[in-house]
């Protein structure tokens, strides 16, 4: 696994992060977001209908919510709540010293 870095620090993340945000690498469309001051990654292409979810919400139950028909995912294991549709693919955070790092 790579580990590439998105982000110096937690301060430059939480600014980014102030709704959910989409991150493209190697092809892939991510979607970042931050809940109770954790970063998490998704896939972005919801697995109901493929709408962006970066252009969606994340709920308080720590759900990224899709803007389209609102299935809701957990930011943690990817499945959709009422597992209505296939779970999204998540990437492993990892913060140190050296800034915020997705592993890819």
């Amino acid at each position: 696994m790579d580990w590439i870095k998105i982000f110096n620090d937690h301060t430059e993340a939480a600014d980014a992060l102030s709704k959910p945000r989409l991150l493209v690498l190697r092809g892939r469309r991510i979607c970042l977001a931050l809940f109770q001051e954790k970063i998490f990654a998704v896939q972005d292409k919801c697995t109901h209908r493929g709408d962006t979810l970066s252009k969606g919400t994340v709920n308080y139950c720590g759900e990224v919510v899709c803007p389209l028909h609102q299935y809701q995912f957990n930011l943690k294991t990817g499945r959709e709540r009422e597992q209505r549709s296939d779970d999204l693919e998540c990437f492993p955070i990892q913060e140190n010293e050296g800034g915020i790092f997705i592993g890819m």
